[in-house]
C-alpha cells in the first residue's frame, strides 16, 4: 500500500521550501546526523495564555486552573460541526481552548471521563472540521473519550445531564445522536464496524468517509488486528487514526502513580515515536521528488520505503505488512498539522485504508490531570481550581477493595495463588495485590480472550489463577471460558466484578447475564455472596476447589458492614449448600447474592402487616442445595426466587430442579424476580432498581399480590 504522491505540509514542510534545495540538503544532512530539528515546545500547564479574541480568563488564587467558567464566545456560537466550517485555523485554536474548558467544567458537575475526553479536544476538531458527518462516519472506540464530540453535535446543552438517569450517556449512543454512528462503551470494535460501513457504503455506490478513532489501550485487544487485516485484504477506502497517548493498561486509580504500559505494543509505538529524523527525510525525499519528478521518483520510492522500515525496525511496517498505508506520527495537539494531514487524506484518491498515528497526551490542558492520568481517567465530582474529588464517606469500603482484600489473604497462606486482570488493576483492585505480590499479579492489556486462556496455562502448571474481570468484560472472552477451561475442567477461578446493575456506566457495563453464561457449563461452580463477609468466604471456597473451575460474582458499591473474618482470611464453604437466614411462614424467599440483602428488606416490610417471610440465601446457583430447595418448597405456599441477573439464570436452575423433582406438581407457588428482558440505561442505581423492579417494596408488592392481598400490594408501592 504505498500512496507516494502524499505530501503533508508538517512543520518541516512549512519552515524548509521544496524550491531550496540547498536548505534541503543541509536539512538532509542534519537528519543523517541524527539531529531533532522538529522538537515541539512542551506544554506548560501553569502557563496563562492570552485567548484569541482578547478573551481572559485569571486563574484561582489557591489552584492552578480557573476557578469561574471562562467565557467561550466562540464555542457559543457553535452548535453543530457545520458552525465550524469557515473558521480560521487561529480561530479553530480559539475553538480547542474554549471546548477544553467546557469539558472541564461540565464533567466537574457529573463526574465521568474526564483525561481521554481532554487528550482528543484538538483531534475532534480537526475531524469535526474537515470532515461532513454525520454523512461521514466517524467512530469513536470505547466512547469514554467522546464528550468534546458531543459539545460540538448539538448536546452540549445536555452535558449537565451526563450519566444521569434520562440524561446523555457516558459514551456514544445511536439512539441519542445521528452523529454518533455507532454505539460503544466496550474496546478495540471501531476498526470492525467502520470498516463494515465502509464495504456498505461501497456496495451502495456511496462516497461518505468513513473514520474509525482508536487507542486508550483498545489496540491492545485482537479484535483490532483481526479488523485490519482484513480492512488490507478488502482494501476499502477508511481511515483508521490511532490516538496513541502512550497508553496499553486503563490507568484506573493505581495506588503509586501511573504504571508504564504493558506488552509489546507499547515498545514499538515508542519506537515509533522516537526517530523523527527519518521522518522527516521521508517528506523532504517526497517533496524533491514531486519537483524534479522522472527517474527520480523510483529513488525516492526506494528512501520512502527505506524511511518507513527503519523508523523502528519495523514498526510501522507492522501496519503496513496488515495492508494500512501508515502515516504518522502526527502531534495530536497541532491545529495545523491535524488540519492539514486530515484535509490531504480526505481528497487524495486513494485506494485502501489508511492509518494515521497520532500523539496526545492524556489530560491535555488541565494540570491536575497531565500530572496524574491515573487518578482523573474517571473522576466524581471535583472542583476545577484544585482538582479535589469530592468522594462521598462511606462506612465500609467497596466490594472491589474487599475482594483484594480476600485475595491477598489467600496469596499470603498458598504461594501458589495468582491474579490476572485486563488493563483494569484499579477497577479490578488488583493493584493492591499487585503492591503486594508484584511477580505474582499479570496485567495482560484489554484482552480478555488471552487474559482466560492464560489462566488455563497457568492452572495447567498446578498455580491456582484468580482471572478477575468485569461481568460485561468477560462477555468477550466467552469462548474461551467454554473451550479452553470449563471442557478441559481446568482450576481457574473467575472474579467477576460488577455484577448486576452499574448506575452511570448504563447498559454496556451492566453485568446482566453471567449467571446465565456460566451457570450454563457442566463443570462450573457458580457461587455469589450476599455481603462483604460471604466474599471473602467464596474467594477462600474457589481458592479451595482444585479439581474444576468456578467462579463468584459481586456488585459494584460497598458493603453492608458485616463483621469480616479474621484477619481477612476466609473459610471455605461446602460448596452446594444454602443458608436460611429467617425463618418464617406461607411464602419462602430465596435470594441469589447482593438480591438477599432486598429480600431482608422486603421482608421487614411485610413484618408490619402480619406477614413473617422466610428468607433464605441460596449462595450457590450450581450446584444447588437441593435439599434447602426441597424443603423451602414443602413447607411454604409460595417460594419467590430473587436476583439481579437475566432471565435464565439462578430462577431458572431452581424451576428446572423443582419441575424434574416433582415440586411444581402440588400446590406450591413459584414465582422468579430477575431484571426485566431489556437493557435498562443509565442512571442512579437507586432509579435503575425501580425499573427493573428489585426493590424491596416490589418484591413485598409481588409477595401480598400471589396471596391476593391486592389492597396491601398498593400500599406498600405508594
Amino acid at each position: 500500500m504505498a500512496l507516494c504522491t502524499f505530501q503533508f505540509p508538517g512543520q518541516l514542510s512549512r519552515a524548509v521550501s521544496n524550491s531550496d534545495p540547498l536548505k534541503q540538503n543541509s536539512l538532509i544532512s542534519h537528519l543523517f546526523l541524527g539531529t531533532d530539528l522538529l522538537s515541539h515546545s512542551q506544554h506548560k500547564p501553569n502557563q496563562i495564555k492570552k485567548r484569541a479574541g482578547g478573551v481572559y480568563a485569571s486563574l484561582s488564587e489557591t489552584g492552578e486552573y480557573h476557578s469561574q467558567r471562562p467565557p467561550t464566545p466562540l464555542l457559543d456560537t457553535i452548535n453543530y460541526p457545520i458552525h465550524m466550517k469557515n473558521l480560521s485555523i487561529k480561530e479553530l485554536k480559539q475553538l480547542t481552548d474554549e471546548l477544553r474548558s467546557d469539558v472541564i467544567f461540565n464533567v466537574s458537575k457529573t463526574g465521568g471521563h474526564l483525561g481521554s475526553s481532554l487528550g482528543v479536544v484538538e483531534l475532534t476538531v480537526a475531524l469535526h472540521y474537515v470532515f461532513n458527518a454525520p454523512q461521514d462516519k466517524i467512530l469513536w472506540d470505547v466512547g469514554h473519550q467522546s464528550y468534546p464530540h458531543k459539545i460540538l453535535t448539538g448536546r452540549r446543552n445536555k452535558m449537565q445531564t451526563m450519566r444521569q438517569t434520562n440524561g446523555l450517556a457516558g459514551f456514544t449512543k445511536r439512539s441519542e445522536s445521528v452523529y454518533d454512528c455507532f454505539g460503544t462503551g466496550h474496546s478495540s470494535t471501531t476498526i470492525s464496524a467502520g470498516l463494515g460501513m465502509a464495504v456498505g457504503r461501497d456496495l451502495k455506490g456511496g462516497k461518505n468517509k468513513v473514520v474509525a478513532i482508536i487507542g486508550d489501550g483498545a489496540m491492545t485487544a485482537g479484535q483490532a488486528y483481526e479488523a485490519m487485516n482484513n480492512a488490507g485484504y478488502l482494501d476499502s477506502d477508511m481511515i483508521v487514526i490511532l490516538n496513541d497517548n502512550k497508553q496499553v493498561s486503563l490507568p484506573t486509580a493505581s495506588l503509586d502513580g501511573p504504571i508504564p504500559p504493558v506488552g509489546a505494543l507499547s515498545s514499538a509505538l515508542s519506537r515509533l515515536q522516537s526517530n523523527r529524523p527519518l521522518r522527516e527525510l521521508r517528506e523532504v525525499a517526497k517533496g524533491v521528488t514531486k519537483q524534479i519528478g522522472g527517474p527520480m521518483h523510483e529513488l525516492a520510492s526506494k528512501v520512502d520505503e527505506y524511511a518507513r522500515g527503519l523508523i523502528s525496525g519495523s514498526g510501522s511496517t507492522l501496519f503496513e505488512e496488515l495492508g494500512l498505508y501508515y502515516i504518522g506520527p502526527v502531534d495530536g495537539h497541532s491545529i495545523d498539522d491535524l488540519v492539514a494531514i486530515l484535509e490531504e487524506v480526505k481528497i487524495t484518491k486513494t485506494t485502501g485504508p489508511v492509518l494515521i498515528h497520532v500523539i496526545t497526551e492524556k489530560g491535555r490542558g488541565y494540570p491536575y490531570a497531565e500530572k496524574a492520568a491515573d487518578k482523573y481517567h474517571g473522576v466524581t465530582k471535583f472542583d476545577p481550581a484544585t482538582g479535589k474529588q469530592f468522594k462521598a464517606s462511606a462506612k465500609t469500603q467497596s466490594y472491589t477493595t474487599y475482594f483484594a482484600e480476600a485475595l491477598i489473604a489467600e496469596a499470603e497462606a498458598d504461594k501458589d495463588v495468582v491474579a490476572i486482570h485486563a488493563a483494569m488493576g484499579g477497577g479490578t483492585g488488583l493493584n493492591l495485590f499487585l503492591r503486594r505480590f508484584p511477580s505474582r499479579c499479570f496485567d495482560v492489556g484489554i484482552a480478555e480472550q488471552h487474559a482466560v486462556t492464560f489462566a488455563a496455562g497457568l492452572a495447567c502448571e498446578g498455580l491456582k489463577p484468580f482471572c478477575t474481570i468485569y461481568s460485561s468484560f468477560l462477555q468477550r472472552a466467552y469462548d474461551q471460558v467454554v473451550h479452553d477451561v470449563d471442557l478441559q475442567k481446568l482450576p481457574v477461578r473467575f472474579a467477576m466484578d460488577r455484577a448486576g446493575l452499574v448506575g452511570a456506566d448504563g447498559p454496556t457495563h451492566c453485568g446482566a447475564f453471567d449467571v446465565t453464561f456460566m451457570a450454563c457449563l457442566p463443570n462450573m461452580v457458580v457461587m455469589a455472596p450476599s455481603d462483604e463477609a460471604e466474599l471473602f468466604h467464596m474467594v477462600a471456597t474457589a481458592a479451595a476447589i482444585d479439581d474444576r473451575p468456578s467462579c463468584f460474582r459481586y456488585p459494584r458499591g460497598n458493603g453492608v458492614g458485616v463483621q469480616l473474618p479474621v484477619g481477612n482470611k476466609g473459610i471455605p464453604l461446602e460448596v452446594g449448600k444454602g443458608r436460611i437466614l429467617i425463618e418464617g411462614e406461607r411464602v419462602a424467599l430465596l435470594g441469589y447474592g447482593a438480591a438477599v440483602q432486598s429480600c431482608l428488606a422486603a421482608a421487614a416490610l411485610v413484618e408490619t402487616h402480619g406477614l413473617h417471610l422466610t428468607v433464605a440465601d441460596a449462595r450457590f446457583c450450581k450446584p444447588l442445595d437441593h435439599a434447602l430447595i426441597r424443603s423451602l418448597a414443602k413447607s411454604h405456599e409460595v417460594l419467590i426466587t430473587v436476583e439481579e441477573g437475566s432471565i435464565g439464570g439462578f430462577g431458572s436452575h431452581v424451576a428446572q430442579f423443582m419441575a424434574l423433582d416433582g415440586l411444581l406438581d402440588g400446590k406450591i407457588k413459584w414465582r422468579p424476580l430477575v431484571l426485566p428482558d431489556r437493557y435498562i440505561d443509565h442512571g442512579s442505581p437507586s432509579d435503575q432498581l425501580i425499573e427493573a423492579g428489585l426493590t424491596p417494596s416490589h418484591i413485598a408488592a409481588t409477595v401480598f399480590n400471589i396471596l391476593g392481598q391486592t389492597r396491601e400490594a398498593l400500599k406498600i408501592m405508594t
